[in-house]
């Protein structure tokens, strides 16, 4: 690259590398506007938390009388924004920024392989044997949870002349096996939210720098982190946490504060940070790769597989299963035209 004169171009010397990285690689286009993007802090902030909080509040504040369908269509509305997010918004991003057609994915070992889809494939798997290692520790308490139900109603203890309290489990075993549910619902949930707030630390930190494009991606910003918090309260709002009532409203407070966070973080070294720099790129392609991973197996095995394929208490009524499945499609649709400008 240090040799490469662009006003002065020797096709039979200069390399595909040196021109697609000379395209590719920019400086900071910061440009002034600094009132307005501090506004954007505390825009995102209030829309990406309410909209997160809303499914939330719908299912766990019964005196608010949401009605149902609307709660509904908050839920599968976000089941089909994170499965947009993932391939539109996390995927796409990272194949343009450490992919094969890229300055980066022509440079050195980077160049060597498709290292971009081997992070998304390891973060499935890796995602995957999680599922697998937490469904393997919980299966088994259930499974001896049953057959204890089963003996009790079958059998009774010599000493008990009734047998009356063999007749349903202790309560002691209900709670622990609700508890390892818990956490192995909690653990997947986790997951996805740390794939959505790595995308979301980028983008804040992008949209404290940028240049021109500003106008534009402020507004769409607002929507796309207000739609991710919709998913994510969407599937918060379906967990149990018991007696952790205060633990769905710290989460949904945490989404909403990472990409004002990260715009305030952008801004602090607005002039100094090159969000098209080499260094940056690569950080930038790594991280949505890894993100991509998480949020492609969150969406389409745990919460369009288990929703609509495997949960056993899914509705049967083919008009609600419609409407959930249309929610579901305008969510990811939305999505995907939102990815045209951010």
């Amino acid at each position: 690259m240090s040799t490469f004169d662009p006003s002065n171009v020797d096709l039979n010397s200069a390399s595909k590398e040196d021109v697609i990285c000379y395209l590719s690689l920019s400086e900071n286009e910061y440009n002034g506007h600094l009132g307005v993007r501090i506004s954007s802090v505390f825009v995102i902030f209030i829309t990406s938390t309410a909209f997160t909080l809303f499914p939330v509040a719908a299912q766990r504040l019964p005196q608010w009388r949401i009605p149902h369908h609307v709660y509904l269509f908050g839920r599968y509305f976000g089941t089909g924004v994170i499965v947009a997010t993932a391939f539109i918004h996390l995927l796409d991003p990272a194949y343009q920024s450490i992919g094969p057609g890229t300055c980066i994915g022509m440079s050195g070992a980077w160049g060597e392989y498709s290292w971009c889809a081997a992070i998304v494939l390891s973060s499935v798997i890796l995602i995957f044997l999680m599922d697998v290692g937490a469904e393997i520790v919980h299966h088994p308490a259930s499974m001896l949870q049953s057959a204890r139900i089963i003996d009790g109603l079958t059998a009774t203890e010599p000493s008990s002349p009734t047998g009356s309290k063999d007749l349903y489990p202790h309560a002691d075993e209900i709670s622990v096996s609700s508890e390892r549910a818990f956490r192995q619902d909690i653990a997947a949930f986790l997951v996805l939210e740390f794939g959505i707030i790595f995308h979301s630390v980028i983008i804040g930190l992008n949209l404290g720098v940028a240049g021109d494009e500003f106008a534009t991606l402020y507004p769409v910003l607002v929507f796309h982190q207000s739609f991710e918090g919709l998913g994510i309260g969407a599937r918060m709002s379906a967990l149990h946490f018991g007696k952790r009532r205060w633990l769905p409203w710290v989460l949904c407070l945490a989404y909403g504060l990472t990409t004002p966070i990260a715009i305030a973080i952008g801004l602090g070294v607005r002039t100094s940070y090159n969000p098209g720099s080499r260094t940056a790129l690569i950080v930038q392609g790594v991280l949505d790769a890894i993100s991509a991973g998480i949020l492609i197996y969150s969406g389409l095995v745990e919460l369009l597989a288990r929703d609509f394929l495997f949960d056993p208490c899914r509705t049967k009524r083919r008009g609600q299963i419609l409407y959930m499945l249309g929610c579901t499609l305008l969510g990811a649709g939305i999505m995907a035209l939102i990815g045209k400008w951010a």
